[in-house]
C-alpha cells in the first residue's frame, strides 16, 4: 500500500511577515501644492488632510498592528520642485513581537526637489518588549530644498523593558553626505541605558532642520533643559546649512517639550 506523506508544515517562527509599501508624491503648479500620488497597501492607509495655506498635508494611518517580527514595511515620499508637503501619522507606531523571531524592517525614503519643503513629523515609535526592529530613513535633498525631520523613540511601555531597536538616518544634500548616524537600543546593545548613552531615560529623539539660509547665518550651539531629571539635549549646527537637535528625557511629553524648544527660535515647525 502506498501512503502519501502529510504536507510539510511551515513552523510559525518561519513566517515571512507582511510586505507592504506606501508612496506619496507632491507637485506644485506655482501657487498650490497638490498630492499627485497616494498609494498604499498592507497596514498603511493614507489620508489627505486640509491644506495649510499652499502646503499639502498627508496623514499615515495604521490599518493593522505593525511592524511585527518578519514584516518588511517601506514608505517613499517625494516633494517635487517647489512643493510644500507635510507628513504626519495618526498615532504612535508600535514595534511589536510577532509570530517569528526574525527582525522587522521599516524603511523610509524622502526626496525633496529644488525649492521644495518637506516636513516629516511622525508620532513617536514605541519599542515594546520582545520586539526586534531595524529602521532606516534615507533623505536626498536638492541644493535649495528645505527639510524639517522629527524622530522620537520611546523605549518600552509603562513598566516594560524595550525590545531591540536599530535606527539609521542618512542625509545627502546636492549628492554629498550631510549626516549619517546610527543608534541601537535594547538587550542586544550593551550599555544602551548606561550613563554614557541614555542615563536611565526612556525617551530620545532628534529634529533635523535643513535650511539654505543657514549657510550665511548658521544657528549657534546651545544646551537644552534646566533640570537633568526632566531631560537634556543639545542644538548643534552641522557642516552644511543645517542644525541637529538631540534630546533625551524620562517621558514622551518631556522629550517633545525639549525638541520644540530646540527649534522654536530657528524655524517654524508643525505639531503633527
Amino acid at each position: 500500500m502506498t501512503t502519501t506523506p502529510p504536507p510539510t508544515q511551515t513552523p510559525p517562527h518561519a513566517s515571512r511577515g507582511v510586505h507592504a509599501a506606501a508612496r506619496i508624491r507632491a507637485t506644485s503648479n506655482g501657487y498650490l501644492t497638490t498630492v499627485s500620488l497616494l498609494h498604499s497597501d498592507g497596514p498603511f492607509h493614507l489620508r489627505q488632510l486640509r491644506h495649510h495655506g499652499t502646503q499639502a498635508r498627508v496623514c499615515v494611518l495604521s490599518a493593522m498592528s505593525a511592524p511585527l517580527g518578519g514584516d518588511r514595511l517601506a514608505i517613499d515620499v517625494t516633494a517635487e520642485a517647489g512643493a510644500e508637503l507635510e507628513i504626519t501619522t495618526s498615532a504612535a507606531t508600535l514595534a511589536l513581537r510577532g509570530a517569528t523571531t526574525d527582525h522587522a524592517t521599516y524603511d523610509v525614503t524622502l526626496t525633496v526637489g529644488e525649492h521644495a519643503t518637506l516636513y516629516w513629523l511622525p508620532q513617536p515609535l514605541i519599542s515594546t518588549h520582545g520586539s526586534n526592529l531595524r529602521q532606516t530613513c534615507t533623505v536626498d535633498l536638492a541644493p535649495t530644498a528645505r527639510l524639517v525631520l522629527r524622530e522620537e523613540v520611546i523605549l518600552g511601555r509603562a513598566h516594560e523593558s524595550p525590545g531591540n531597536l536599530a535606527s539609521r538616518l542618512t542625509v545627502h544634500r546636492d549628492g554629498r553626505p550631510l549626516l549619517a548616524q546610527q543608534t541601537t537600543f535594547g538587550p542586544s546593545a550593551p550599555g544602551w541605558d548606561g550613563p554614557a548613552v541614555l542615563a536611565g531615560h526612556r525617551a530620545t529623539g532628534h529634529i533635523l532642520i535643513v535650511e539654505p539660509a543657514f549657510a550665511s547665518t548658521p544657528p549657534a550651539p546651545r544646551l537644552l533643559g534646566d533640570e537633568p531629571a526632566n531631560g537634556q539635549g543639545i542644538v548643534a549646527p552641522l557642516a552644511g546649512p543645517a542644525l541637529l537637535a538631540t534630546a533625551l528625557a524620562p517621558t514622551a511629553t518631556h522629550l517633545r517639550h525639549l525638541l520644540d524648544d530646540a527649534v522654536r527660535p530657528s524655524h517654524p515647525t508643525r505639531h503633527g
